[in-house]
Formats: C-alpha cells, sequence, structure tokens
C-alpha cells in the first residue's frame, strides 16, 4: 500500500517523465541499447546486393533457386536499476532530496525501457539488500518500481555495493543493461564493479549534490553522519576549512571518476541542482557517436 503522502509525488514523476521520454528519449535509447542480436525470420530469394554469407545452400540445393536467410534484431532486453537508499539519499541542499532525484531519473530510465519493449526490473539497497524487484513490463510495473524507491523504508542506514553487485550478478543469468544510482560512499567496491562491467552492460550513475563540495559561510555548525551518526563540529566561517572541504569533495569525484574509466564502464554524473535531462542527452548522444566508429 502507497502512503498517501506519496500518490502525488508519484504521478508528478509519472507525468513529468512521460513527457520527456515521449519528446526526447525513446529515440536515443533504442539507438544505443540495441538486442542481444539477430534472430533467424526467415528465407527469400537472392537479390543483387545481398550478402553472399547469408545464402541459405540447403534451401538453395533443394529448389535450384538462390535463396538467403533473413534475420531481424533480437529486441527485447533486461534493464536492471541499481538504486541507492541508503540514508545519505534523505539529505540535499536543493529543493529535493537525492533519493527523490534518483527516483525521478529511475522513472526515465524505466520508461523508456518499457516503450522499447524491454523489460526493467530494480535492486535497492543500503548496507544490505532491500528490495528487488523482478524485470517486467507495463506503466503498472514502472509504477511499482518508482513509488518502492520513494516509500521503502530500509532496514539499513550505511551504503554497501560490493554486496549489490554481487547479488544482481547472481541474479542475472544474461547479458543486461544495469544503472546504478548512488552517490558512491561507500568502502572500496572497485574489485566488485569491475566483476560486473564484464559480465554486463554497466553505467554508472553518480547523483551529486552541491553541499558535497560546498559550504556556505554560517560560522560553526554541527554536523551528522545520516548513515554512521557521527557527530562533529565545523566551523564554516573559516576560509581555508571551507577551501579544503571543497578540495576533498572534488577530489573525491576525481577517484571516482578514474575508478569508472579503469574499470572500463561508462558513467553519467548527476546534479541535483541541476536539469538531469542535458546530462542523460549527452551521455546517449556519446555512445551513439562511439557505436558510428
Amino acid at each position: 500500500m502507497i502512503p498517501n503522502g506519496w500518490l502525488k509525488k508519484i504521478r508528478h514523476i509519472e507525468l513529468r517523465t512521460l513527457r520527456l521520454v515521449e519528446d526526447l528519449m525513446a529515440g536515443p535509447y533504442h539507438s544505443v541499447f540495441k538486442g542481444r542480436g539477430m534472430d533467424f525470420d526467415e528465407v527469400r530469394e537472392y537479390q543483387a546486393g545481398d550478402e553472399v554469407r547469408r545464402i541459405d545452400w540447403n534451401v538453395t540445393a533443394r529448389t535450384g533457386v538462390t535463396h538467403i536467410k533473413k534475420y531481424v534484431e533480437e529486441r527485447e532486453m533486461t534493464v536492471m536499476l541499481l538504486v541507492d537508499i541508503s540514508a545519505s539519499g534523505g539529505t540535499g541542499s536543493v529543493d529535493h532530496s537525492k533519493r527523490e532525484f534518483a527516483a525521478e531519473i529511475a522513472a526515465v530510465l524505466a520508461f523508456s525501457a518499457v516503450r522499447n519493449n524491454d523489460r526493467v526490473g530494480a535492486l535497492l539497497f543500503t548496507d544490505r539488500t532491500e528490495r528487488y524487484v523482478r524485470p517486467g513490463k507495463g506503466r503498472r510495473h514502472v509504477l511499482r518500481l518508482i513509488s518502492e524507491i520513494l516509500a521503502l523504508k530500509p532496514a539499513g542506514r550505511g551504503t554497501d555495493l560490493t554486496t549489490a553487485l554481487h547479488h544482481i550478478n547472481r541474479a542475472l543469468a544474461r547479458r543486461s543493461v544495469i544503472f546504478v544510482l548512488s552517490d558512491f560512499m561507500a568502502p572500496d567496491f572497485s574489485r566488485a564493479l569491475k566483476v560486473t562491467a564484464r559480465k554486463h552492460d554497466l553505467i554508472a550513475v553518480p547523483v551529486v549534490d552541491p553541499s558535497e563540495r560546498l559550504l556556505p559561510d554560517l560560522g560553526w555548525v554541527t554536523f551528522e553522519d545520516a548513515e554512521t551518526g557521527e557527530v562533529m563540529e565545523f566551523n564554516t566561517g573559516d576560509p581555508e576549512a571551507r577551501m579544503s572541504f571543497a578540495k576533498a569533495g572534488h577530489q573525491r569525484l576525481a577517484d571516482l571518476r578514474r575508478l569508472f574509466r579503469r574499470s572500463g564502464l561508462d558513467s553519467v554524473e548527476l546534479q541535483t541542482d541541476q536539469p538531469y535531462l542535458r546530462g542523460l542527452m549527452q551521455f546517449f548522444e556519446k555512445r551513439i557517436r562511439r557505436r558510428r566508429l
């Protein structure tokens, strides 16, 4: 049962993301994420310009007329959304939390998938697996995914990406497209990332909030770590302290980008205070160009 307070937000996300999918996302999505391969469709008579490699010699010998095999793209794929719902996702310096921001991105990706007749599922995680939703199709299925991302009350508070990646590797027997939506603030997960990237088309989607790099001048402020509960005081009025905080934030992102490159996977970094559509479109366009090379 979805709490009443979430229904309006879920409906808003549905209307907003469906419009984006219809207008902009469906074409690039289809171009980037093609099916698993080609399925045999039928045989037909050879025509000038057809590939000789596709000649069906058995039919040709039987009929005395050259025939070729015709194939069609096996379109259906499985798309999985690994969504971080740890306590740090409840934070944010804009009018929505990182978790709400991730839910809207997940909705765009999910509606794009089902519009292209792909199956989409989700694994919601903290420092454990909180909920696994098997891949499915249709509007109602996507709405269920959105409601789970927004409304599920997790048992854990921390973030364990390694456990989540191991779970999805066991759950998916065939190669799939996997989007990981997280702030990636977790213990070392580099090995699990590389293993999953070899098995699947793994795409990292770091959800970044300005508060992770920039602090306003508010004097002495008490901070509490949302995941560990650790409390510390910080003098935001000290320019050097703010500069050190910003430097650490930028370094963390730089290290993360380097890890993604070394692991051989694509990433699309999205800022909670900026429209996400531009970042997604640039990501799709980059992959389309790479396919054409």
